[in-house]
């Protein structure tokens, strides 16, 4: 059984996540918001390498990097940059330097969509064409410079190491699908779909892919965002879309 480590698990896509691939992996999840730790959920800043070199087991066969803080501002004072800088960037660095040191096979990285978001506009893609991976990345904001930016640091990785790195722009995923479908037109387009979201990461991490970028989102109706390399690379194979959704309300 393949030993996974979830980095940054303690929020919504970490729990699902967590809940599900339980079933046919070993999972543990490190997160700085863990306060009670217990044989699955420890607590770990990311932003410290010395302190994940201590705790990250050195038989990790993948880790998954679901880092996040809040942020809203394209233009970010010099605090907040640097504290996204840390978290966005400098700890996907060290997380990779970690799984090289000890040998550890693969990385997926929790993207996001907003590494293209100059591209789309209230989930729909301006190209008059789904948007793909081999589109120029062109961020609004910072938050999206720093995704591209650690996408970028995978690349080297991968290319001189024997690290496997898997980029997954994650489109939207709301704790309560069918609530938030309703306050919210743009998710029936952007929805990345529980029950899709463990099939994507299920797929990444078996599939046999040295570097990659996918878009993580539903087959949705009008979705901005191509899946088809996922779909070819990856097996992903998207079981929902917001159309059922939202029939069986």
């Amino acid at each position: 059984m393949k030993k996974v480590i979830i980095i940054g698990g303690a929020g919504t896509v970490g729990e699902i996540l967590y809940n599900h691939l339980t079933t046919d992996y070993h999972v543990l999840v490190f997160d700085k918001m863990v306060k009670n730790e217990t044989d699955t959920h420890k607590q770990m800043d990311a932003t410290n390498y010395d302190e994940m070199l201590e705790k990250i087991p050195e038989d990790t066969d993948v880790i998954i990097n679901l880092l996040r803080i809040d942020t809203s501002n394209a233009i970010e004072n010099v605090e907040a940059f640097n504290q996204m800088t840390d978290v966005f960037f400098k700890a996907s660095y060290y997380l990779m330097l970690v799984a090289k040191q000890f040998q550890i096979a693969k990385v997926i990285y929790a993207s996001s969509n907003h590494a293209t978001d100059y591209y789309e506009e209230n989930g729909y893609s301006n190209l008059a064409r789904e948007i793909t991976t081999k589109d120029y990345p062109f961020p609004k904001g910072l938050y999206g410079v720093l995704k591209v930016a650690s996408e970028e640091a995978g690349f080297i990785f991968s290319l001189h190491t024997e690290l496997s790195v898997i980029n997954i722009r994650i489109g939207s995923v709301p704790k309560d699908e069918k609530k938030a479908l309703l306050k919210n037109d743009r998710l029936s387009r952007t929805l990345l779909s529980k029950q899709d979201l463990v099939a994507l990461f299920t797929a990444a991490i078996e599939a046999d892919v040295k570097y990659g970028t996918y878009y993580g989102v539903s087959n949705n109706t009008d979705k901005p965002w191509d899946i088809s390399n996922a779909i070819d690379e990856l097996g992903y194979r998207p079981h929902v879309n917001t159309d059922q959704l939202k029939s069986h309300d």
